[in-house]
């Protein structure tokens, strides 16, 4: 009776191991299948299915979570009826001050082409940028805007981290509301998640200001919806006259991630006047309505309302998920690749896919004279290294690699040729161009890219040139971290 009984629980105990197996391997060949299928960069389907295969069950749910490109039902239709609804706007709407095709300078006019072919978005004339690169000064500039708004004042950021200087400017925005400015603020729900958990989301509320969180998270959503999916834009639009872009969130760096032994962090923003204004508001409505469903006017322009400036010719290159294909990315590449002497690039998180990382060192072996400017610390270990395991080519290419000992360099910059700008929220790395709602600006005008110009030169003079035959002597230990690291890198 007891062996019996014995045979009985081995069995049971077999059966219900074998039908474990056979459903984790089925799963386990099912993903694998589907990831193949969905034709990814080679690099990015390599490394899910060496993270699906190392990591038992963790892997697969890591990446039906994460691994696919999705808004969520509601989400999509959304953004499905908004790019119809801004297609329209674009051709009925921004019209004025249009810059037309035939005069396009030379060293633009493929970007300009490929952004208004799958975007609809024209470059416009008339317009005048400035660089703001103190952060204590960009912060009570635009307090100041604030108090003084007659009709609007729209706030997007990433993270929204109270104290110091951005204490004032959300009363300002309290104070605007009472007075009858619309005001809306919309900040990402992950970056913001400490300003969403305080009191202050619902004094804003209370005085009449519209505060949304953006791309919510949480275990039940991330069912319908890719939970690493962030809002990364910096925009503010005061009334009809002034704008501001850039890599700066609303923090006071002074008060922000003191713990994390990088340094303060260094941003710039632009001060934009002119008529592509019109275009910023009308992005910011895109994003709000995205989240909110409410059907806002966009703006339409008349011959007072977004009125020359300037004499600077700008484009506005809004990128993420429902605007189509990489589109940053593309210009980018298409940017180096028509680099004719020099190129400067600035950027915290620098992880480069091969097509990028090929056009870098195209452009050096030919003669351009490129330099990177990067934070010599990062506030992201796993970053830090898979950017350190590109070094070695991109220094055996002649490109120039320089550490930044100044702070935490936050600005995301190329200039080109000393007259061609690239400015905004872009990363040079995958997430920023594929996964994150983005924006940047091309400004064609050797007067700004020379004001840019100015600014990386001043983190130069606090930057360090890595040389290759010092790198190359680092530990044995490092290289082992960078090369781990490199094997996740199309995943970062």
């Amino acid at each position: 009776m007891d062996v019996f009984s014995f045979d009985k629980e081995w069995l049971e105990n077999a059966i219900y191991v074998a039908l474990s197996a056979t459903f984790y391997f089925t799963l386990l060949l099912g993903t694998s299948l589907r990831v193949i299928l969905k034709r990814k960069p080679i690099g990015v389907s390599l490394a899910w299915l060496f993270l699906i295969y190392a990591i038992p069950l963790l892997g697969i749910i890591s990446y039906f979570i994460f691994g696919e490109l999705h808004l969520g039902k509601k989400r999509q239709v959304r953004s499905e009826k908004a790019a119809i609804n801004f297609t329209h706007w674009l051709n009925e709407e921004v019209q004025e001050n249009r810059l037309p095709k035939t005069q396009n300078s030379a060293a633009v006019e493929s970007m300009q082409r490929f952004v208004e072919g799958y975007s609809g978005v024209p470059m416009m004339q008339g317009n005048d940028h400035h660089i703001l690169d103190s952060t204590d000064h960009i912060l009570r500039e635009i307090t100041e805007q604030i108090k003084t708004a007659q009709t609007r004042c729209y706030l997007m950021f990433y993270i929204c981290n109270e104290g110091g200087l951005v204490d004032p400017l959300l009363v300002a925005l309290m104070d605007a509301a009472k007075r009858g400015v619309e005001c809306k603020l919309l900040f990402d729900s992950v970056g913001s998640h400490d300003f969403f958990k305080g009191k202050t989301p619902k004094q804003l509320i209370n005085a009449g200001v519209e505060v949304v969180e953006a791309l919510p998270v949480g275990v039940f959503r991330s069912l319908f919806q890719r939970q690493d999916l962030r809002l990364h834009r910096k925009l503010v639009c005061i009334d009809d006259s002034l704008a501001y872009t850039g890599s700066m969130n609303l923090v006071d760096p002074a008060y922000f991630k003191k713990d994390q032994d990088v340094g303060e962090w260094v941003d710039v923003m632009v001060r934009c006047k002119g008529p592509i204004i019109q275009q910023m508001q009308g992005l910011f409505l895109w994003d709000w309505y995205l989240e909110t469903n409410q059907n806002i006017m966009l703006p339409k322009a008349d011959a007072t309302r977004f009125p020359v400036e300037g004499e600077h010719n700008s484009l506005l290159i809004p990128s993420g998920p429902g605007f189509g294909i990489a589109s940053i990315h593309q210009v980018l590449i298409s940017a180096i690749y028509g680099a004719k002497y020099s190129l400067v690039l600035t950027t915290p998180y620098f992880v480069p896919d091969d097509s990028l990382l090929a056009a870098l060192q195209v452009a050096a072996l030919r003669g351009v004279d490129v330099k990177i400017i990067l934070p010599a610390k990062n506030d992201s270990k796993m970053v830090k290294y898979a950017s350190r395991a590109f070094f070695e080519e991109l220094l055996n290419a002649g490109v120039k690699i320089h550490k930044f000992y100044g702070g935490l360099l936050h600005t995301k910059s190329i200039v080109i040729d000393e007259k061609i700008a690239l400015i905004g929220t872009v990363n040079l790395d995958r997430r920023s161009f594929w996964l994150n709602f983005e924006m940047t600006m091309l400004i064609d005008n050797s007067e700004f890219a020379g004001e840019l110009l100015t600014t990386q030169m001043h983190y130069l003079l606090e930057s360090q040139q890595i040389v290759l035959s010092e790198w190359n002597q680092r530990s044995y230990y490092k290289k082992l971290l960078e090369s781990s690291a490199y094997l996740f890198s199309p995943l970062l």
